[in-house]
């Protein structure tokens, strides 16, 4: 799978990890598996609830919020962007970047060289073993959505998981009007 893909899951999918869940796919390896950030379950937190920045609360960055980018390593930071010049960052397609170095992303939001809305920042991240999304996938746990990686900064993250189901339309235009509990009907 193609980094920059959306993976989009069923209405009904019985992981509460992925509940109407619309994850980035960052890196897809046959050796190693696949990588990705939950992009629709933002947290209470911001990022100086749990990092300590060099201006404190006055840098533009402490109230970014975070992101439960997955339920694997949940300590851990990782981030999108949208700069290429970041070094180390990979890049996801559509002016979207991963990853890279912190201290120069901190670095161009405290100069005011970046935008705050153009970086989202996740703790943890969804994580599959060699073969395991491709099952999940054949089992018609999840949908993708090729080449999407632009989205990330253009749909609002409530209203994430139906406004892209919409836009693919057809039978998933439907699936969007599901109910979260059809017996509650």
């Amino acid at each position: 799978m193609t980094p920059g893909t959306l993976l989009i899951s069923q209405p009904f999918l019985g992981d509460p990890n992925f509940e109407r869940s619309v994850v980035l796919v960052c890196r897809d390896e046959r050796a190693s598996g696949t990588f990705g950030l939950v992009l629709n379950h933002r947290t209470e937190l911001t990022l100086s609830d749990v990092l300590k920045l060099p201006l404190g609360p006055a840098s533009p960055a402490a109230a970014l919020p975070l992101y439960l980018g997955g339920p694997v390593e949940p300590d851990t930071l990782h981030y999108l962007h949208r700069r290429p010049d970041v070094p180390g960052a990979t890049a996801l397609g559509q002016d979207v970047y991963w990853g890279g170095d912190f201290p120069v992303l901190l670095d161009l939001l405290t100069t005011g060289a970046l935008d705050a809305a153009d970086v989202r920042l996740f703790v943890g991240y969804a994580g599959w073993g060699p073969g395991q999304l491709a099952a999940e996938r054949q089992a018609r746990s999840w949908v993708t959505h090729p080449a999407s990686a632009g989205k990330v900064f253009t749909l609002a993250t409530d209203a994430f998981w139906r406004a892209i189901l919409r836009e693919k339309g057809g039978r998933f235009q439907a699936w969007a009007n599901y109910p979260v509990d059809p017996r509650l009907n």
